[in-house]
């Protein structure tokens, strides 16, 4: 669908705590950091997935606050980020905007899977250092 850009929803716990690099001590600032680190996707897009693309960055729990930039959207999770991300996904299945979630959780990508979201893992975006 022409001038319908794929949705690519980032749950931001899943992909900070993929990289023990201490980001425990300060959950806050490794969200900002994987925000900021996102922004170059948003134009480039993801492997098999052209840019631009638009960016969502879930955060929940103590990176709810995380400001957006831009090039990166930010939702802040009520709860937990699994159940905003499934209602991300199933709202662009019916807008009919393709979809990429970058999660390793195994439950999260059989949820969004349910509404024809391709899913990535955590490296897609930030590779190991």
């Amino acid at each position: 669908m022409p001038g319908v850009l794929t949705q690519v929803i980032v749950d931001a716990a899943n992909v900070v705590g993929s990289v023990p690099d201490g980001w425990w001590r300060d959950r806050r600032r490794a969200t900002e950091r994987l925000r900021d680190g996102l922004v170059p996707y948003a134009e480039e897009g993801l492997p098999g997935c052209p840019g631009p693309v638009e960016v969502v960055l879930v955060v929940e729990g103590a990176a709810r606050g995380v400001a957006p930039v831009a090039g990166v959207r930010v939702e802040a999770a009520p709860g937990g980020g699994d159940d905003l991300i499934a209602e991300l996904a199933a709202r662009a299945a019916a807008d009919g905007a393709p979809c990429v979630v970058v999660t390793a959780d195994r439950e999260l990508r059989g949820r969004v899977a349910a509404y024809g979201a391709r899913c990535v893992g955590p490296r897609t975006v930030r590779p190991a250092s």
